[in-house]
């Protein structure tokens, strides 16, 4: 039995990251461990102005009535998916706790948005971008809207790291890996078969025999960008990344930054470090 975990902030509940975490658990048999991250330096409100106001306490009182209701609202949600599950709330800092989480982890489920501050970011937030650069495990990112995953699209570029994501994702999500697939390739030249053509589609047909392929023309990050800005929440991307250092992210983005930005998917993310 799987070991999934989804990232949780009590004061701003996903309902994408739990419902996706559920669904996927349930598909797998798995089991779900749900981490609300009550970071102790995370409030809803400021400390400065509950302090002008005299209200810190009625305001920190409040804050957790929030967070276990969230709780709750997970528990009965997985009650009424079926799945195995688990609560635990970290208190410390969110990222140091989540990293910790992760090595004990086979997938995380987080959504792309998720700061763990009060303040909102457009995705991928500061957070996940040190979260993906560091991380122990595959990372799945909800999608911004939860819907039934039915199909997922394989980004291949004849890179180790591409090939890695999919070894990962088809031994974690088997059963998610029985959905319609497709191997997407782009190309620069007018060669039409996939990089190593004989050697990955010999591991595809042990891996995901039905795979189907497609290879598209032109700049990789415009014509994989074009292609699933098509696409919808149902449909889960599998992609290598982060494997530059913390400084060269500063001046590219990584195909994942551009995805989550662009497109409504949910994205299956791996590397081998």
């Amino acid at each position: 039995m799987k070991k999934i975990i989804v990232a949780l902030d009590g004061l701003k509940l996903s309902e994408s990251s739990m419902q996706t975490a559920i669904a996927v658990t349930a598909r797998e048999k798995a089991h779900l461990v749900g981490v609300f991250l009550d970071d102790f330096t995370h409030n809803s409100f400021s400390i400065a102005t509950a302090m002008e106001t005299n209200d810190l306490e009625a305001r920190m009182a409040k804050d957790k009535q929030i967070r276990d209701n969230a709780v709750k609202t997970f528990e009965n949600a997985c009650q009424a998916g079926g799945v195995n599950f688990t609560v635990r709330r970290d208190k410390s800092f969110a990222l140091p706790d989540l990293l910790r989480e992760s090595i004990y982890a086979d997938l995380l489920i987080i959504g792309a948005d998720e700061t763990f501050t009060r303040f909102p970011e457009a995705a991928p937030t500061r957070f996940i971008r040190d979260l993906l650069s560091e991380v122990q495990c595959p990372v799945l990112i909800a999608p911004l809207k939860w819907e039934p995953l039915e199909k997922t699209v394989m980004l291949y570029d004849g890179a180790p790291s591409s090939v890695f994501a999919i070894k990962m994702f088809s031994a974690i999500l088997p059963e998610t890996n029985k959905l319609p697939a497709t191997v997407i390739t782009v190309r620069g030249d007018d060669n039409h078969h996939v990089p190593e053509n004989q050697l990955m589609k010999e591991f595809m047909k042990r891996h995901n025999p039905n795979a189907a392929y497609e290879v598209l023309q032109g700049d990789a990050e415009n014509a994989i960008l074009d292609h699933l800005l098509k696409a919808d929440s149902k449909t889960l991307v599998v992609l290598g990344a982060y494997q530059r250092s913390t400084v060269s992210r500063w001046f590219k983005a990584s195909m994942a930054d551009l995805l989550m930005k662009a497109v409504p998917c949910a994205l299956f993310i791996a590397h081998n470090k």
